[in-house]
């Protein structure tokens, strides 16, 4: 039971109705901690961290999760538990077991991903905010995808930046020169159910060696800036790109699109990390400005 608080051990056998007979960390997540959780019912993958450094981010977790869930079509963990005790906060859900992938399985990935963007509602946004990492994620509702990807995506992000530090007051201007720009460069398409952080670490192979997609931001948005983050760090492969627009064709022009919607994550990325992505930032909005 090695790093393994004791309180949360008699929670979950408390309100699981189990015995936890062991626990395996699983390292890598810089913001919690986790592992598998053995218990007399199964195995469970277990995830905590501070309840009130990053208030209410298992509840948003879960409901994305069980979102996610609820389309039937790429495999999503299902949730299990989300509770705190003490000053602590966790999520029990289904563990998956790793293993090799199938010969199609970017196949597999790209076809199920476009049925995953298949589901639609009215407005962009979500019902709830959540969490991009360690930082919150607004999600208020709106009819209008540039509207949304200004004042919930972007500005959000260069208003922190300027309060942490991380950019300077000025930089600000290119921000504001590529907003009044974007109802011309942006296609417009109805809300798309997206992961909202997918990026390889959130992909996984599971036991079927089929693709499982964890640790989503999900909302509902224009389904070409998940396609775009998915290139950010090296991409999916071509059999991965080829059969998601064979699911569902993308619009002309995506790829000149690609480096406008990788502007919300890299300004993450600025928050979180600092370094050389405000440079990668700028790079990309002096060729619009």
């Amino acid at each position: 039971m090695h790093q393994f608080p004791i309180s949360l051990k008699a929670r979950v056998e408390n309100q699981l109705h189990c015995k936890v007979t062991g626990f395996y960390t699983v390292s890598g997540g810089c913001i919690n901690h986790g592992g598998e959780l053995v218990t007399d019912r199964g195995n469970y993958f277990l995830k905590w961290n501070h309840a009130h450094r990053y208030p209410g981010m298992f509840s948003a977790e879960a409901k994305g999760l069980t979102l996610l869930c609820s389309t039937k079509g790429i495999h999503i963990p299902k949730v299990v538990l989300v509770d705190e005790v003490e000053d602590k906060q966790f999520i029990v859900m289904e563990f998956v077991r790793a293993a090799q992938p199938k010969k199609n399985y970017r196949a597999l990935l790209g076809e199920r991903l476009a049925q995953l963007h298949r589901n639609t509602t009215t407005q962009f946004g979500l019902d709830h905010d959540n969490y991009i990492g360690s930082l919150h994620q607004s999600n208020s509702f709106s009819k209008d995808w540039i509207r949304f990807f200004i004042e919930q995506r972007l500005d959000k992000q260069v208003s922190l930046a300027e309060s942490n530090c991380r950019m300077e007051k000025g930089q600000r201007s290119r921000f504001d020169t590529i907003y009044k720009k974007l109802p011309e460069l942006l296609p417009v398409e109805i809300p798309a159910l997206l992961h909202g952080d997918l990026w390889t670490g959130n992909v996984m192979i599971n036991e079927k060696g089929e693709p499982c997609l964890i640790d989503p931001a999900a909302y509902y948005g224009h389904r070409e800036i998940e396609l775009a983050f998915t290139r950010l760090f090296g991409g999916f492969g071509s059999e991965f790109y080829e059969a998601y627009d064979a699911s569902f064709p993308l619009l002309p022009g995506f790829t000149e699109r690609v480096d406008i919607y990788n502007l919300y994550p890299l300004m993450v990325h600025v928050n979180l990390f600092g370094g050389g992505y405000l440079q990668q930032a700028e790079r990309i909005l002096k060729r619009y400005t």
